[in-house]
């Protein structure tokens, strides 16, 4: 049964945390959310930053797991790439309710030191707020110059259509910041009512809860050479052709949300002339030494003097921590 909360909870302790863990003396029923971005997440899409429930200066998501940043008030959905961001990604209303505002008109940028003074005061970029009822206000953040599909006063339903996944504000990927308040303080939709990580998952807003992940993979290809960090995230980088004449095979590896001991197994079979891996070419264990929100790693082999064998040849990649594997990817390529 979704949890309602009385007036009796409403302590000095409540008002002052980083996230509600009570309402308001009315009693109140929580909204139902739907998925707010029109993606498959562990697809073309993941989530990159969950909500900040550390109030002091450390950080710490609701999973107890450090994929937020200090502060950090929404759930953010990212996109694969800024080609996909191009082809259009529909932002979703999370539950029914009434447009409270919108803004629209920010070029589609990444931040930098020099945008920082043109978008001050407007970091959530292009965007729009919706009023469920009841004090419940959903937020969504960063979307796509001229997308947005909505008026201020409409009233929409679950699903509707509000813009597109854009790049404004302040932001260095492309992705959807939603937040979600109820009387104005800040709500952790994963795990609303909990006082500590990993505790009262049961009260999350979500209809679907999206599987919890600190960390893992967004892509993996293939290349001739190790590709520019551009190519990757712009989501040029992965080659379909290659022929006998290839100067290396190279494989390439997309994640985010590393932490200081994680391992990052890439590995290059073929050739094969069917389904099945064929013998392994390369691999290697790369130890990934620090936090970071987003990276990649290549290994490769150069061209052997007689060239490279035709066949099927197909890379993997595994993201693990503390023996355990977080992620697992592969992809596979025809030599011509």
């Amino acid at each position: 049964m979704r949890r309602r909360m009385t007036a009796a909870c409403l302590t000095t302790a409540c008002l002052t945390a980083a996230f509600l863990t009570c309402l308001p003396s009315m009693m109140l029923a929580d909204p139902v959310m739907v998925q707010p971005i029109d993606c498959t997440l562990g697809e073309d899409c993941y989530i990159q930053y969950y909500v900040d429930r550390d109030a002091s200066d450390g950080v710490q998501d609701f999973g107890c797991g450090a994929l937020s940043y200090n502060g950090h008030k929404g759930t953010d959905f990212a996109l694969i790439s800024l080609d996909q961001m191009a082809q259009g990604v529909d932002v979703l209303s999370a539950a029914p309710g009434v447009v409270r505002g919108t803004r629209d008109g920010m070029a589609d940028q990444l931040y930098s030191k020099e945008t920082a003074g043109a978008i001050a005061g407007r970091e959530c970029g292009n965007g729009v707020a919706i009023d469920h009822g009841g004090g419940w206000v959903t937020q969504y953040c960063h979307m796509k110059k001229g997308s947005l599909q909505v008026k201020t006063g409409q009233r929409v339903a679950a699903n509707a259509v509000l813009g597109q996944v854009g790049l404004s504000g302040k932001t260095q990927f492309p992705h959807l910041h939603i937040s979600v308040r109820q009387q104005d303080q800040v709500v952790d939709p994963f795990a609303p009512y909990a006082t500590s990580c990993n505790a009262g998952l049961d009260a999350a807003l979500w209809r679907d809860v999206p599987a919890y992940l600190p960390g893992g993979l967004i892509d993996l290809g293939f290349a001739l050479k190790v590709p520019e960090y551009s190519e990757i995230k712009a989501g040029r980088a992965h080659t379909h052709q290659l022929d006998q004449s290839a100067p290396a095979l190279v494989t390439w590896a997309y994640a985010y949300g590393s932490q200081p001991g994680d391992i990052l197994h890439l590995s290059l079979f073929g050739p094969s002339d069917g389904d099945a891996p064929g013998p392994r070419v390369l691999e290697k264990r790369i130890l990934l030494d620090k936090a970071q929100p987003l990276f990649f790693r290549a290994i490769g082999r150069k061209r052997p003097a007689t060239g490279w064998a035709p066949g099927r040849y197909q890379a993997t990649a595994k993201l693990i921590r503390n023996s355990a594997v977080l992620a697992e990817r592969q992809v596979w390529v025809k030599l011509r």
